[in-house]
């Protein structure tokens, strides 16, 4: 299938298939002509690319996921260099986690103390 093609069935734009190309995420062949031509294969890569970008993953942390189904696994996060990126991002989502339940605890006891100072 040619860029557009693919585009439209991934829901992304010919643009965002040549960024993902270009860090080397995705494969195209070139026809004669030097269009991009792309097997079904690189439907379900673009589709793990978006869900791993959508959670947060940066391009390089994308990578392994990306090698592990092209090595014919049935998912990206089932290879140990997944499993190394899949345990930081844990690691990174704890600690915000952390830091946001720091904040909401901090707020709810400055509006407890208006709450106090408001009632007689």
């Amino acid at each position: 299938m040619l860029i557009g093609e693919l585009a439209d069935r991934a829901g992304t734009s010919p643009r965002t298939l040549r960024y993902y190309e270009e860090h080397g995420l995705i494969r195209p062949r070139r026809d004669a002509n030097g269009y991009r031509q792309y097997d079904d294969a690189e439907l379900r890569v673009v589709h793990e690319i978006r869900t791993l970008l959508a959670d947060g993953f940066g391009v390089d942390d994308i990578k392994p996921f990306v090698a592990c189904l092209r090595a014919g696994n049935s998912a990206g996060h089932v290879c140990p260099e997944s499993a190394v990126v899949l345990r930081r991002r844990l690691a990174e989502v704890d600690e915000l986690l952390g830091r946001l339940t720091d904040v909401r605890e901090r707020l709810q006891d400055q509006l407890k103390e208006i709450r106090c100072q408001m009632t007689p």
